[in-house]
């Protein structure tokens, strides 16, 4: 989160649940960023960049899915 000493109060949402809500988000848009980026390697049939980017989309769903998994355990304590 930011520099402030927020903890909750303002948000309802302690800290570090609001950190794991953002990751998961985080991880989620860039997946979706990197879909445009895999069709403008296509565009320009650069295989390189269309390798790479595709593994950084693949880590970005694992990131999201591992979030999920977590926020998912913890809102059903």
């Amino acid at each position: 989160m930011t520099s402030t000493s927020e903890t909750g109060h303002v948000t309802g949402t302690r800290d570090k649940n609001y950190d794991l809500i953002w990751y998961v988000e985080a991880c989620l848009d860039n997946a979706l960023r990197l879909e445009t980026y895999i069709q403008d390697a296509e565009r320009e049939h650069d295989t390189e960049l269309i390798d790479l980017f595709h593994k950084a989309q693949s880590d970005s769903r694992k990131g999201a899915e591992m979030g999920k998994q977590l926020l998912r355990s913890r809102l059903s304590a």
